[in-house]
């Protein structure tokens, strides 16, 4: 198991949006290059990138910032947020993104997402955002009759990098993650699962680590000191 750091950008700056509402945002570094930096110093391997303004408008829309991250060549980056058609996702493996997440296009046109995973095989990632066991789409703001597991063991036949879950309910609250449907999700899928959304201390960690996940996203968590990135990354060796 692995810790990925998160960035969630928006207007070009370090933030956190509580439950994905965008009018219950916290500003933490003004500098994401910055914030990148310290991150690959602490020895994070990957970093996980949301463009928030790209989630609202349907396309990519931090691209300039992504880009200058990703010419640190400091670690692997993966990147989610209104990525809808192909030509964002060249757009963004041409810039050095190893991973591109897609979410509300994959629940909305799945064979659109099947054709890209197979097309850009190992590069696809599906986000998996919900609210309880449904999926949530368009940047968390419209919720969809899609059953969250059902849906992932159909795209999991797919030749996907990964599959990230959110629980929306918990992301940026730091009351620890959903456990229980993350398990449900690590059974019911071959792909690997990455946890995200309320991680906040280093039992989080250990818990999801005996559970399968492959991966744990941290953001709030890092920023207001709850937990040192470091540690965390220790604690899965």
């Amino acid at each position: 198991m692995f810790i990925i750091p998160a960035i969630d950008l928006r207007d070009g700056k370090c933030v956190r949006l509580i439950q994905g509402q965008y009018n219950h945002q916290i500003n933490y570094e003004d500098d994401p290059v910055k914030q990148a930096q310290e991150f690959s110093l602490a020895g994070a391997q990957w970093l996980h990138i949301v463009d928030l303004d790209g989630a609202r408008v349907g396309r990519p829309v931090n691209t300039d910032t992504i880009s200058v991250i990703a010419a640190l060549e400091q670690f692997k980056i993966e990147v989610g947020g209104g990525i809808r058609d192909e030509a964002s996702i060249k757009q963004l493996l041409d810039i050095g993104v190893e991973r591109v997440i897609i979410g509300t296009k994959a629940v909305s046109d799945f064979g659109w997402f099947a054709e890209c995973a197979e097309k850009f095989s190992d590069k696809i990632v599906l986000g998996l955002d919900a609210r309880g066991p449904k999926v949530a789409t368009h940047g968390w703001t419209q919720d969809s009759a899609t059953d969250l597991l059902e849906f992932a063991a159909e795209a999991a036949k797919l030749p996907l990098a990964a599959i990230i879950y959110t629980d929306i309910t918990k992301d940026g609250m730091m009351t620890g993650p959903n456990f229980e449907r993350t398990k449900a999700l690590v059974q019911a899928v071959d792909v690997g699962v990455v946890a995200s959304g309320g991680v906040s201390e280093i039992s989080d960690i250990k818990k999801l680590a005996e559970l399968g996940a492959e991966a744990a996203i941290i953001g709030r968590s890092l920023y207001e000191g709850t937990l040192n990135l470091s540690d965390a990354i220790e604690a899965t060796k």
